[in-house]
């Protein structure tokens, strides 16, 4: 995981040379007072040099000031070096999500990985900055004060350095309860995350079923993991830094009792003791800052940790020997497909079909039982797996087709419409991004919302709000459908495309996907039977075998499934005898 860490680090290597160049002139520089300190009280303030006096507290000023700048150099470009590796993970895992399989994000709440991208990350930012940074100053500055406080008095300094044994066994006793509560402390931190999306994202629902104490509850329980998780880590904290403050505060005894009997035996001058007590805390000092950074060491590596195991997520890849598929005719066969999401239940089991050129087929059939998974393989949002069968598109087994090349050719209008941030123009162009603006507008004549967007002040400059809050649902169904006519696809999945719809919206909409349809090699799931009349041919799905195959008028002469489905439906009607 290490050399996974400082890989980021390379494309900085240069600005972080610089920062750690400047960070150890800061270690040199702090070596100067007591070193000055030692000679003025040992040699100029004794011998009266006025002047050296002057010239060696002047000289300490410059130094200082040199140290000042340093260090805002340090603090710049050190944080700097640290968003820029955040900003680069933060791309890295965005880009890794896109090509994940949709099973991941089926057993991942949105606001977990939210919190992977967000604050995680930044606990990793602070970690690349502070890390060098803080080790260096603190081993470089260790080393000189330890070094020099030996010239003063090596049996004093070995007597005090006795403590830092007693100092690294307190810090391994209490540092892997440290680990452990902050990664709890983590993961709870994104539970909370996923519930305020979750909340957030329903609040409709919460207002109009007058809920908003049941997600108070909700929210207050997965605050209430959190704050113990915190208790936890806190409290592991809490042993820690007492514990290795009072390692250190026996630093400043020993040299209390040590020094004043080493200055009552005369084996050091009062100036040396003097120095000597000035000088330890430059010793004691680093020893804290990297006790201190133990806190900070835990949460940024939790953090990468998280950020690893995304990464370290399987994505979605074409087989070594998949081509494109190209001047697609638009001809789809199931050959003996078998399907489950999970081994515990079969979703689908030996579906044979064949879909010709430009033909429509409907998928109708109790929820559950298979139609949308079939959907959901055509495009390859989930995979076949060697013996379950193969789908093929003109004759090509999928999985021998690259998928970007197998979506582009097919356009998907679903039930639950999902429309991004943003204008009606970005929605639409989202079917094909280098889109002119007149087939913008094209597109929408043809799925009949055209005149609508006109009537708005900003036209297809209207923003749309969140998930296109702002519209109605037939006007988000027939954005969505504007959006598959402009990327012109050979295959065509309609998703229930229509079954939340009122009736009069649902004739608009359907002239649309009509429209949408003509020339397409076509696949429909309905639960409005009325819509799916003319299709070329329906397939009845049921606890994921095709049982009935044919046509409308086929499958009311066979008196079975369909046929009781269509009765249920307008039973209030005299639309069949």
């Amino acid at each position: 995981m290490l050399k996974r860490f400082i890989h980021y680090y390379r494309p900085h290597y240069k600005m972080l040379a610089l920062d750690m160049l400047a960070s150890l002139l800061i270690s040199v520089i702090g070596m100067t007072y007591p070193i000055v300190t030692n000679r003025m009280l040992n040699d100029y303030i004794p011998n009266k040099m006025y002047t050296t006096i002057v010239i060696a507290g002047l000289l300490v000023l410059v130094l200082y000031v040199i140290r000042m700048l340093l260090r805002y150099f340090v603090q710049y470009y050190g944080h700097m070096i640290g968003t820029r590796m955040q900003s680069q993970m933060r791309r890295d895992l965005f880009a890794h999500l896109e090509k994940l399989p949709f099973t991941f994000f089926d057993n991942h709440e949105t606001g977990r990985i939210m919190s992977r991208l967000t604050s995680d990350l930044f606990e990793v930012c602070e970690l690349a900055h502070h890390g060098p940074e803080n080790l260096l100053i603190s081993s470089v500055m260790i080393v000189l004060s330890f070094t020099y406080l030996c010239t003063i008095d090596p049996i004093l300094t070995l007597i005090i350095f006795c403590c830092v044994p007693i100092l690294v066994v307190v810090t391994l006793h209490y540092q892997k309860s440290m680990r452990q509560a902050f990664d709890d402390r983590r993961k709870s931190n994104a539970t909370i995350n996923a519930a305020i999306e979750s909340s957030v994202t329903g609040i409709r629902v919460t207002k109009a079923y007058t809920n908003a104490q049941k997600e108070i509850e909700k929210f207050a329980a997965g605050d209430d993991l959190f704050v113990d998780a915190s208790r936890r880590a806190y409290s592991a904290m809490g042993k820690f830094f007492s514990g290795t403050s009072f390692v250190t505060d026996i630093f400043n005894v020993f040299i209390l009792i040590a020094g004043g009997l080493f200055l009552y035996a005369g084996r050091i001058s009062f100036g040396d003791y003097s120095t000597f007590i000035v000088s330890v805390s430059l010793f004691i000092q680093p020893v804290t800052t990297l006790i201190n950074f133990m806190e900070q060491y835990q949460n940024g590596v939790s953090g990468f940790k998280r950020f690893v195991e995304i990464m370290d997520e399987e994505p979605e890849t074409d087989a070594p020997d998949a081509k494109e598929l190209k001047d697609v005719e638009g001809v789809i066969e199931f050959k003996n497909v078998t399907y489950a999401y999970d081994t515990s239940k079969e979703v689908l089991h030996n579906v044979n079909l064949r879909l010709e050129k430009g033909r429509k087929l409907a998928l109708v059939g109790p929820s559950g039982g298979g139609k949308t998974t079939l959907c959901h393989l055509l495009p390859n949002f989930y995979k076949l797996q060697p013996g379950d069968g193969s789908i093929l598109i003109d004759g090509q087994d999928l999985r021998s087709l690259t998928l970007d090349s197998v979506r582009r050719n097919i356009g998907i209008v679903q039930q639950d419409v999902f429309l991004f941030v943003g204008t009606i123009r970005d929605n639409i162009r989202y079917g094909r991004l280098d889109a002119t603006d007149e087939e913008i507008y094209e597109a929408a004549r043809r799925a009949n919302i055209h005149d609508y967007v006109m009537t708005l002040e900003k036209g297809y400059d209207t923003e749309i709000g969140e998930r296109g809050v702002k519209l109605s649902g037939g006007q988000k169904q027939r954005l969505s459908i504007a959006r598959v006519f402009l990327k012109d696809p050979a295959l065509l999945i309609l998703d229930e495309a229509t079954s939340a719809l009122d009736n009069t919206t649902e004739v608009l909409i359907q002239q649309a996907l009509d429209e949408l349809c003509k020339g397409r090699t076509t696949l429909v799931v309905a639960h409005r039977l009325s819509t799916i009349r003319n299709a070329d041919e329906i397939a009845v799905v049921m606890n994921g075998h095709i049982t009935e195959r044919g046509t409308h008028e086929e499958l009311m002469a066979l008196d079975g499934t369909y046929k009781n489905l269509y009765a249920l439906q307008f039973r209030d009607n005299d639309l069949f005898e």
